[in-house]
């Protein structure tokens, strides 16, 4: 089946709850372990701005589901036009866990909206775990079919809160930590005021600065990432 889909559906394998910055979202984490050990909702919603982590942790449930000896799958949609075709979901009833990312994607599709609803149907009836996110809530989104719009507000709705400034910061050194090196809070604060803040962002960046200490053996100072990023010292 995954063969076949020309969505993003691989799994991630730094992408699990313990490469999870928490901030203050550890609630949110707490939720979906529970939902996949079974003891807490059989579908959890999240959803807030982009960059905030909704889809790492959805592979990380992916991760943690396949310790339970779940069958998972996981894909993120691409935007509206890149749409592929929804007879994707045909099969997917059958697995113990479904992760999707990006569902509000799927709004103003006449074609996506009935399948994802038949789906939705199918894949509860036999009490499989369902874990959506967008950058709405489920209640905003624009989706003109009524009853898949109720659907989608069943279970639990979780709203990520972003990083402060601090968090940011404490995020940066605990990626760094994670990939083997570390980065001062000094040179944290200054990544933070001179590019994005969003995590993916700053993951790259860590990427960059990582590379180039390894190649000029040199430890990540805040005169190296000045010289590395090019901003003056």
């Amino acid at each position: 089946m995954a063969e076949q889909l020309p969505v993003n559906f691989e799994f991630r394998a730094n992408q699990t709850f313990n490469d999870f910055f928490p901030g203050g979202n550890q609630e949110i984490i707490d939720h979906l372990k529970k939902c996949l050990d079974g003891t807490g909702e059989q579908q959890v919603f999240i959803w807030g701005d982009k960059g905030l982590g909704k889809s790492h942790l959805l592979q990380a449930c992916c991760h943690q589901a396949h310790q339970y000896n779940l069958d998972a799958f996981y894909f993120s949609l691409p935007a509206q036009a890149a749409l592929p075709d929804p007879a994707i979901l045909a099969d997917l009833d059958e697995f113990d866990l479904v992760c999707v990312d990006n569902i509000g994607h799927i709004a103003h599709d006449t074609a996506w909206e009935q399948a994802f609803f038949n789906f939705f149907n199918r894949h509860r009836s036999y009490e499989h775990k369902l874990i959506l996110s967008a950058n709405a809530a489920p209640q905003t989104l624009d989706i003109q079919l009524p009853d898949l719009k109720t659907r989608l507000n069943w279970g639990l709705t979780l709203k990520l809160k972003p990083l402060t400034e601090n968090d940011s910061i404490n995020a940066l050194i605990f990626k760094a930590n994670q990939m083997g090196f570390e980065v001062s809070p000094q040179a944290g604060r200054f990544l933070l005021t001179h590019y994005d803040r969003d995590l993916a962002s700053l993951w790259r960046l860590l990427d960059t600065l990582d590379r180039a200490s390894l190649a000029a053996k040199h430890k990540i100072t805040l005169p190296f990432v000045k010289k590395i990023l090019q901003h003056p010292v």
